[in-house]
């Protein structure tokens, strides 16, 4: 594969908004797979990732590279006092209902119990359902509906009853 077609690919891949392609070439035995970061990072260009046994070294390094991340602002050091979060157990897409025309799971002033369904997070087209795990009322929501979140984000704050 020559650099000027994955340099081609790179840029409708953009145009398109596709976040992820995957070709092979079965002459050749070469595979190419160019990956676009989430929406939470937003990257320079596509990270682009060749395997090929014979794949010379000045091409695989001339590929184009992540733009790395600004750093994050300090974050608070904690839950505001007799409010404990209740955090993603999971990366992935955070949703606040179950479709986009239904009510949400959870308002704030709501009372919640352990088994109280608060959210539903997407990871890998799988809708998870995230409960409450302990009873109190729903003090904050944190996250917006539709945003990328990280493992032990917090995304409700709970006052335990």
């Amino acid at each position: 594969m020559d650099f000027k077609l994955i340099q081609r690919l790179a840029h409708l891949m953009q145009q398109a908004e596709l976040t992820e392609l995957e070709l092979d070439d079965p002459k050749s035995g070469a595979r190419l797979r160019l990956e676009r970061g989430s929406k939470a990072v937003p990257m320079a260009a596509p990270v682009v990732h060749l395997s090929h046994a014979g794949m010379p070294a000045p091409l695989a390094a001339a590929a184009p590279a992540a733009a790395a991340p600004e750093a994050a602002p300090a974050a608070p050091s904690g839950p505001p006092p007799g409010t404990k979060p209740i955090a993603s157990p999971m990366v992935g897409t955070f949703y606040r209902s179950p479709s986009p025309e239904a009510e949400a799971f959870v308002q704030v002033g709501k009372a919640v119990k352990p088994d109280t369904v608060v959210c539903i997070i997407e990871a890998m087209k799988v809708l998870n359902e995230i409960r409450a795990e302990t009873s109190g009322v729903i003090v904050d929501i944190l996250v917006e509906n539709g945003q990328p979140v990280e493992f032990g984000q917090p995304l409700f704050l709970i006052k335990p009853a």
